[in-house]
């Protein structure tokens, strides 16, 4: 539960009682209906910086007027015994948050994004750029550029803008994938892309093979489509792609989900050869392909093999790309290339689902993707940058925690994956830290299993926030390990 408010310390009303009449307004309002389990005395105590003993005041005043009432085991929570709720008595939404399709996410996973917006968080697992390396002055540049129309603000036909396809289709044919427009989809983001396939190319039941361990396991898509994510270790379809073939003979997997370049959260970027021999081997057993490669244009020192996609000549490879990971993730613009059959279903879908991406942002996209110019040199500029801002990370990882965990040396994208050389409770890492105002990403989300791994990013803080951020593990690791 997030309380974004804060009691006025100012005011001549006392602290106690601003708590209680806030908890009072939502709980009387339908904002926390009944069955809402309130935050711990614990924790509203240090989310609003007071003292317990103030939480335990306004809990007891608040089960005196009958809105809440403390259960054994499970914490306080609204109950329907007053007079103003019982004259309006609201449905059991309590009921129908948990009897939904759509599965909530990890609890890891909400902690991280309510701890994302705030300012005082130190983010040393975010996988976004940081605002300064954001193309503001050239995106006023393009929107000064648009020639407002109505068609811009209407709404796009189901595949998207026929401009901005067209420019997609000249984009990815420099990494040598060669398709015309009707062969591609926008999306809001390679993560509406994979929705969309999990909704509307499996049936219930159906089995995707992932990478282990996967960006894809930290989300909730596959479970709540009823689809079973079946997990293949990432070394072993590195070293020998051909394991797929028993992945499909025993376990009938439908399709393969893989990231195979600036791997997330490993970093790891598969080879030329290797690349070749997993293409190969799931055409051999009619095992589709999905490419997520939102990462392609993060490199460093020398651009990654190309993609499955540019070797695939059978249509075996559904292919993601987007502009959140090099422009700006707030355009919400990404695209599927595929068999036309496939696009076709996917952007009936999207039309079912919210009738098409943002128009203007579509315009922006477009015109992003055709000004080789203002492309090439911001993508060098963010390029730049987070090559300093990894070679900072490693560093303070060297002075620091050097003695603690092991690392490789990423060539591109925002990770680091860490391995701890000792083991730790991690669940104790991350709310230490988080009581520290940093927040990192446990390899658990990405793999049950992974209890000794840390991806941390490089591509939000800087200076003095990314030093305190490093220590603050450090000495957390150091204290758990005394």
């Amino acid at each position: 539960m997030k309380l974004d408010w804060k009691p006025d310390r100012s005011s001549h009303v006392p602290i106690y009682l601003q708590i209680k009449e806030e908890l009072k307004r939502r709980i009387e309002g339908g904002e926390w209906t009944v069955g809402t389990l309130l935050p711990s005395q614990r924790e509203l105590a240090n989310l609003l910086g007071v003292n317990r003993s103030t939480i335990v005041q306004v809990y007891e005043e608040l089960m005196a007027d009958g809105l809440v009432e403390s259960v054994q085991g499970k914490g306080t929570k609204v109950v329907n015994n007053t007079w103003n709720v019982i004259a309006a008595t609201s449905p059991d939404w309590q009921q129908y948050v948990s009897g939904g399709v759509f599965q909530p996410n990890k609890t890891y996973v909400q902690k991280i994004n309510e701890a994302e917006f705030s300012e005082e968080v130190v983010r040393l697992g975010t996988g976004e750029l940081a605002k300064g390396l954001l193309p503001v002055k050239q995106t006023e540049e393009v929107l000064a550029s648009l020639s407002l129309e109505a068609s811009h603000l209407s709404y796009e036909e189901a595949k998207g803008s026929l401009a901005l396809r067209e420019a997609v289709c000249e984009f990815v044919s420099k990494y040598g994938i060669h398709v015309s427009p009707s062969s591609v989809l926008i999306v809001s983001g390679a993560l509406q892309a994979l929705s969309l396939m999990t909704n509307g190319l499996f049936q219930a039941g159906a089995r995707v093979a992932v990478e282990s361990p996967s960006y894809l396991m930290s989300l909730r898509i596959l479970t709540s489509a009823n689809i079973r994510g079946v997990q293949v270790p990432l070394a072993d379809v590195q070293h020998k792609p051909s394991v797929l073939r028993q992945y499909k003979r025993q376990q009938d997997v439908q399709m393969f989900y893989t990231i195979p370049t600036f791997h997330n959260p490993t970093n790891v970027t598969y080879s030329t050869a290797v690349r070749k021999e997993l293409l190969h081997v799931c055409q051999a057993i009619q095992l589709p392909i999905i490419e997520d490669d939102v990462y392609r244009e993060l490199w460093f020192d020398a651009a990654p093999p190309p993609p499955l996609k540019s070797l695939d000549q059978t249509g075996n490879v559904l292919y993601l790309g987007s502009m959140s990971k090099i422009i700006s993730p707030g355009l919400r613009v990404g695209w599927v290339i595929g068999p036309e059959p496939v696009i076709h279903r996917l952007a009936d879908m999207k039309m079912q689902t919210d009738y098409g991406a943002s128009s203007i942002s579509q315009a922006i996209a477009q015109r992003w993707l055709t000004n080789n110019d203002w492309f090439t040199s911001h993508a060098q500029f963010v390029r730049d940058k987070l090559k300093n801002q990894r070679n900072a990370m490693l560093q303070l990882l060297q002075e620091h925690m050097g003695e603690l965990a092991e690392w490789n040396r990423p060539s591109g994208s925002f990770y680091i994956w860490c391995k701890l050389k000792h083991p730790v409770d991690m669940n104790r890492v991350f709310h230490r830290c988080l009581k520290d105002n940093v927040l990192i990403h446990p390899g658990t989300i990405y793999e049950g299993s992974k209890h000794s791994y840390i991806r941390l990013s490089y591509s939000y803080e800087t200076g003095e926030r990314l030093e305190y951020g490093i220590k603050a593990l450090a000495r957390v690791i150091h204290e758990m390990l005394a």
